[in-house]
C-alpha cells in the first residue's frame, strides 16, 4: 500500500470519528404532541383505534390486558397505548409534512420508519440476520478447514495458534448480531441494554484479537498486559450503561473509539506485512473504514424503510465475508509455517 494512500485512509478514519450531525426533533412539534394527547384520551388516530388505549374509570384496560386483544404473532412486540399513539401520530404528521413539501424530521432522536408486523426497523432486522448467517457460515467453513482439511497435532488440536480466539470471536459476534436484530425489532430499555452491552463486548474482543494477531503476541504475560486494560474499559462501560445511565451518545463514542484503534492496528499490519493473503487484509481494512464512515451518515429513510443505519448494516455483510476468507487463509499459512518448523 502506497504511503500517500495510507495517510489518506488514516485521515478518513479521523474525520469519520470526529464528525457530528445535527437534526431537528419532531417530538417537540405542538401538532404531534396534541395528536398524542388526543389519542391517549380517545384511543384513536383518525380511523386507527387501539384496544389498549380504552380504559375504565379505575384506569384499567377494558376487556382485560391489551396484549390479549391482539393476534398471537403480534403479542411479542409489547406496544403500549403511548408508544402506539406516538407511532401513528408520527406517521400522520410525516404524511402531512410530505404533502406540504417539507422534509422529514426526527422523533425522539430517530428517523420515522414504517413498521412491519410490529417490527420497528424491518430492513435493519433482515440485514442483521443475514450478517449473522454469513458469520455462522464463515465460522463453520473455518471449523471444517482446521479440523478436517488441515493436519492436526498429535493431541488432535489444530496447529493454528489463534484457533481458540476465533471460536470466542465467532460466538461474541453472533451474539451481538442476534441482540442487534432483537433491538431493531423492538427498541425498549431492556433490548437496548442487551444490544449495547453485546456490541461493547464485541468491539473490545475485536481489538484484542487485532493486537494479538497483528503483533504475533504469544507470551502470556504480554497477553495479560494487552487484554487487562481493554477488559477494564469494556466492563466499566457496560456497568455504566446498565447501572448508571443508558447513554446512547456516549456508547457510540466508546464503540467508535475502540473501533478506531482497531482500524489503526489492522492498517499498520496491512501496510507492513508480507502475508500471502495481505490483499484480503488490506481489502478488509479499507472496507472497515468505509463501513465506519457509513455509520456516521444520517439521512431520512427511503420510502420509509431504508435509512443510514440499514445502509451501514448492509455494508457489514461483505465485510464479514472478507474477514472469514482471510481467517481461513491465515489458518493455512500459519499451519504451513508450523509444519515446516516441525520438520
Amino acid at each position: 500500500m502506497a504511503p500517500n494512500l495510507r495517510w489518506v485512509l488514516l485521515i478518513v478514519v479521523v474525520l469519520c470519528l470526529v464528525s457530528t450531525l445535527e437534526a431537528s426533533e419532531g417530538d417537540s412539534d405542538p401538532l404531534f404532541k396534541s395528536c398524542v394527547d388526543q389519542c391517549q384520551k380517545t384511543g384513536c388516530v383518525g380511523d386507527n383505534c387501539f384496544h389498549h388505549c380504552k380504559f375504565s374509570a379505575d384506569g384499567k384496560a377494558i376487556d382485560g390486558p391489551w396484549y390479549m386483544q391482539e393476534p398471537l404473532y403480534l403479542r411479542w412486540k409489547q406496544w403500549d397505548c403511548q408508544s402506539d399513539c406516538q407511532y401513528e401520530c408520527m406517521m400522520t404528521r410525516e404524511e402531512e409534512r410530505r404533502r406540504n413539501g417539507e422534509r422529514p424530521t426526527k422523533y425522539f432522536s430517530k428517523w420515522p420508519l414504517k413498521h412491519v408486523y410490529g417490527i420497528q426497523e424491518p430492513v435493519s432486522v433482515a440485514l442483521s440476520a443475514l450478517d449473522l448467517a454469513i458469520q455462522f457460515h464463515g465460522w463453520v467453513s473455518y471449523l471444517i478447514l482446521v479440523y478436517y482439511n488441515l493436519p492436526l497435532q498429535p493431541n488432535r488440536k489444530p496447529y493454528y495458534e489463534y484457533n481458540r480466539l476465533l471460536h470466542i470471536y465467532a460466538i461474541i459476534v453472533m451474539n451481538a448480531l442476534f441482540w442487534s436484530s432483537v433491538c431493531h425489532s423492538r427498541d425498549v430499555e431492556l433490548t437496548e441494554r442487551l444490544d449495547y452491552s453485546s456490541a461493547t463486548v464485541f468491539a473490545g474482543f475485536s481489538l484484542i484479537l487485532a493486537i494479538l494477531r497483528s503483533f504475533s503476541i504469544h507470551d502470556q504475560s504480554v497477553k495479560i498486559m494487552v487484554i487487562a486494560p481493554i477488559l477494564a474499559v469494556v466492563a466499566t462501560h457496560i456497568l455504566y450503561l446498565n447501572l448508571y445511565n443508558l447513554d446512547e451518545g456516549l456508547h457510540w463514542k466508546v464503540i467508535f473509539g475502540i473501533g478506531g484503534v482497531e482500524l489503526v492496528v489492522w492498517g499498520i499490519w496491512a501496510a507492513l506485512t508480507s502475508h500471502p493473503s495481505r490483499w484480503k487484509l488490506r481489502a478488509f481494512f479499507v472496507a472497515s473504514i468505509l463501513t465506519l464512515c457509513l455509520r456516521m451518515l444520517d439521512f431520512p429513510p427511503y420510502k420509509g424503510y431504508v435509512d443510514a443505519h440499514a445502509l451501514w448494516r448492509s455494508a457489514g455483510i461483505p465485510l464479514s465475508y472478507i474477514w472469514w476468507s482471510f481467517v481461513r487463509d491465515d489458518a493455512v499459512f500459519r499451519t504451513t509455517v508450523h509444519l515446516k518448523k516441525a520438520k
